[in-house]
């Protein structure tokens, strides 16, 4: 829902609100603009403001509220750096509750990562004290083992034209890293590599990189070939030794795993395990989540909230006992437990001698840490493979090593390019550089001055001239020429010509020599997206804007989505010849040979490449022997979407009928026009939440997304089943006639707000027991009862839910009743 008309009314809006003296900082580094951001941060259907400003040499993020007549400050933070380069919002740690997020830059690249959440007390900033970046992206990432949140996509800079992305997810208390996500990127690297190493085949290190990417991809012949090239040169790169270790890997490393991670709906909720290249489960269907199997024949698995290692026989290689477990580096993952950061083996030995606050994955036999000083700042340093310190925490800032060098930040106004063993390179006295790219890197001369472009040694080879500016690939990189803080993005090359005029909304580059050019699809409203037609580098159109979304090209395919149908295309933009088209939007991966992987309309599935089915979740949840529970689909528009549940197998067929017409109703089928534009999206789902004798508890899920905004909100139903009778349950039903139910469970929620750390986080005073209606769901053994977002607690807190033992509440449950009796 708008409540301001364009970013400048919300800027005069903040402005008039702001402390005397106070100046409103601008956000982001490549397209700067006032840093206001709207979003509904608090549930309540109306958007707040969250902006950025600088008082007395302080930055500070606020939130202003609107009230019956006027803005009005809510909550206020002291922030960090000396400017802000992220503003936004998204779900980060619960489903359809956003997040305010904030990017303080405290270097010429790097910037401190601050995730707030909305409490009693104020923001409270969740994220580590220690964690910084370069660049970010936040988005809800296909295969993501949280449904309804977002991942961060942490991108640090690197010397060369190679960059590390670290995902992140919050999960268990703590940001973890997210593997599912991270093949993707090693593909990149190895086809940049590719690249790199045609233009350039006398340059060791780019055969040492093109190496250790065609590893992470599995490419085995590949990677021996250039490793064996890599170790030709009279001075190998990195050296000798690490060139040999890779050479070890990869000859150990396992053929290509033909085993892929799939999941099946049960009634004890939604269970992984792997299949074959023929769809035959594999290895059993038992745990929380399953990640792809990596190179090593090694993948992680999650069980009750612990993360471990699998064989391929299904085997536990290493117990479940950690937070996360990224995916495997140069040999090498980090592991998070209640200690903090580890560097683990490929044989589950821990290699570091103590926990960090943050370790990067290792890259060029260098892993970035970091420890807080005395002074209470983020220092950087280095580990090499075996966990020692090479390089010693002494930065500011510091990005991953790649091709032997890596840009890290000395003090204000001064960044480095060192070598493996720290030695300084290059100075660079900018108030911003960015990333490497083609040699050359994004600078600012002075803080939120004009972006141009600098050589590695410093010198200036594009004058400043843009308003923001990416880093360069393939020769080319992408520049914004707005003056107002919109979007006008053009193609520059290495001289500053343009080569794409500056009159996009979004220009991607996508690999192999192909962008995607986007339009807006309304003009008036340029934050609904784009659509695309796919050009060359010299800027050759070869296709019309038709699609919806693009993603990167991998050996000559890319998926896209004309948002009725999910193809892949060649380089001619064209659908590729021999691969299926899928109905519905979302996306295609040739994760095999013989094997694609779809992500359709929120569903994943396995394919042939002639389009042949191998595999899909299943859409029958067997209960008891009549009973089960179908899976339905109602997509009536592009921008809707529900799977609702249907129960099969009631004796009596009326009340089947109508037991079913109102879980249509209570999942969100309803009317909505076909062909309208409309100004939200909305996804619905369910989950068979508790089965016992004759009571079915589902779970029906929502989110409703207003375009524009910074997050959605979600929604959540549980529904009570007498399979025999079709009687819905409400609360009371599970009480004696006459009992003063709702003050006796009142009472017992308030004591665990009160005496529980865990509720901490609900709102002061806002807590005045419960309805008789009080929403609810039951397990075998406890009385759940949870409250709507905004009700008690910010939006951060989800769904607020409190466990109250039967065995504490049996004097008023009605034992003989029908409710009891359907699963007693």
């Amino acid at each position: 829902m708008a409540i301001v008309a364009n970013e400048t009314t919300a800027a005069q809006i903040v402005q008039a609100n702001l402390p005397p003296g106070a100046e409103l900082m601008t956000v982001g580094r490549t397209q700067p603009r006032p840093a206001v951001y709207a979003a509904d941060l608090d549930r309540d259907g109306a958007m707040e403001l969250a902006a950025v400003y600088k008082l007395n040499g302080e930055m500070y993020v606020t939130i202003l509220k609107k009230g019956w007549n006027a803005w009005m400050p809510a909550a206020t933070a002291k922030g960090q750096g000396y400017a802000v380069t992220d503003l936004t919002a998204a779900p980060i740690v619960y489903p359809g509750l956003n997040n305010l997020i904030v990017g303080w830059q405290v270097g010429a690249i790097w910037s401190k990562l601050s995730v707030y959440e909305w409490t009693r007390d104020g923001l409270k900033d969740i994220a580590p004290s220690d964690l910084y970046y370069s660049f970010m992206e936040v988005e809800h990432m296909p295969g993501g083992a949280k449904r309804g949140t977002s991942e961060i996509a942490l991108w640090i800079h690197d010397t060369g034209e190679a960059y590390k992305v670290e995902v992140i997810r919050w999960q268990n208390g703590g940001f973890v890293p997210a593997p599912d996500v991270y093949p993707y990127y090693f593909q990149k690297v190895a086809r940049y590599y590719e690249r790199m190493t045609r233009q350039h085949p006398d340059y060791p290190f780019y055969w040492y990189y093109l190496a250790d990417a065609q590893f992470k991809a599995g490419q085995k012949k590949g990677a021996l070939w250039s490793v064996k090239k890599a170790l030709s040169f009279d001075q190998p790169y990195p050296s000798r030794e690490a060139l040999l270790e890779l050479q070890r890997q990869i000859e150990t490393m396992h053929r290509s795993i033909a085993l892929f991670p799939a999941s099946l709906r049960t009634t004890d909720g939604v269970k992984w395990g792997f299949i074959d290249s023929s769809g035959k489960m594999a290895i059993p269907a038992r745990f929380d989540y399953a990640f792809d199997f990596q190179n090593n024949g090694l993948a992680v698995v999650q069980i009750g909230g612990h993360s471990g290692l699998i064989d391929t026989n299904g085997h536990f290689a290493v117990q479940p006992v950690y937070a996360s477990i990224s995916p495997f580096s140069e040999g090498r993952a980090v592991v998070i437990d209640r200690q903090g950061f580890k560097l683990m083996d490929e044989a589950g030995r821990i290699v570091t001698g103590k926990a960090y606050s943050y370790i990067a994955p290792l890259s060029d036999g260098r892993a970035m840490f970091y420890v807080m000083g005395s002074d209470n700042v983020s220092h950087y340093g280095y580990l090499d493979a075996d966990g020692h310190e090479v390089i010693p925490a002494r930065f500011l800032e510091a990005g991953d090593f790649s091709n032997g060098k890596a840009v890290v930040k000395i003090k204000d106004n001064e960044y480095a390019l060192i070598d493996r063993n720290g030695r300084r390179l290059a100075t660079y006295p900018f108030a911003f550089v960015g990333g490497l790219g083609d040699g050359l890197l994004p600078f600012q001369q002075v803080a939120n001055g004009k972006y141009g472009y600098i050589d590695e040694k410093g010198a200036v080879v594009i004058q400043p001239a843009y308003s923001g500016a990416q880093p360069f690939q393939e020769g080319r990189a992408v520049v914004n020429t707005a003056e107002d803080y919109n979007f006008i993005y053009g193609l520059i090359d290495k001289q500053g010509r343009f080569i794409v005029k500056p009159e996009y909304n979004d220009i991607r580059m996508l690999g192999e020599q192909r962008i995607a050019l986007g339009k807006a699809i309304d003009p008036k409203q340029p934050f609904i997206g784009s659509v695309f037609a796919i050009a060359d580098t010299n800027g050759h159109l070869l296709t019309a804007h038709r699609y919806y979304d693009v993603s990167d090209f991998h050996n000559g395919l890319a998926s896209v989505h004309d948002r009725q149908h999910t193809f892949f295309i060649d380089r001619s933009g064209k659908a590729a010849p021999g691969y299926p088209t899928l109905q519905g939007t979302g996306s295609l991966k040739l994760v095999d040979k013989s094997v694609i992987q779809a992500n359709i309309d929120q569903r994943l599935s396995y394919l042939t490449p002639d389009g042949k089915l191998i595999w899909m979740q299943n859409t029958v949840i067997p209960l008891r022997p009549p009973y089960r529970v179908e899976e339905h689909k109602y997509n009536p528009n592009k921008d809707y979407l529900v799977y609702y549940p249907q129960v099969a197998g009631m004796q009596d067929t009326k009340a089947q009928a109508k037991v079913n017409e109102q879980l249509k109703e209570l999942s969100g089928v309803k009317p909505v026009p076909a062909k309208t534009q409309l100004e939200y999206s909305y996804t619905g789902d369910f989950e068979v939440a508790f089965f016992q004798k004759d009571l079915l508890v589902l779970q029906l899920t929502g989110y409703n997304f207003p375009f524009g905004a910074a997050h959605g909100m979600p929604s959540k139903k549980y529904v009570h089943i007498n399979l025999t009778n079709g009687h819905m349950y409400q609360l009371k039903d599970l009480f004696k006639p006459g009992s003063d139910y709702v003050k006796v469970l009142s009472d017992i929620i308030g004591r665990q707000i009160k005496e529980d750390p865990q509720y901490d986080y609900v709102f002061p005073d806002t807590y005045k027991g419960i309805t008789p209606n009080q929403p609810f769901f039951v397990t075998e053994h406890a009385l759940h009862i949870y409250f709507e977002p905004y009700e008690i607690a910010p939006y951060a807190a989800g769904f607020p839910t409190f466990t109250i033992p039967f065995q504490e509440i049996m004097n008023i449950i009605a034992t003989d009743g029908e409710f009891w009796r359907s699963f007693h």
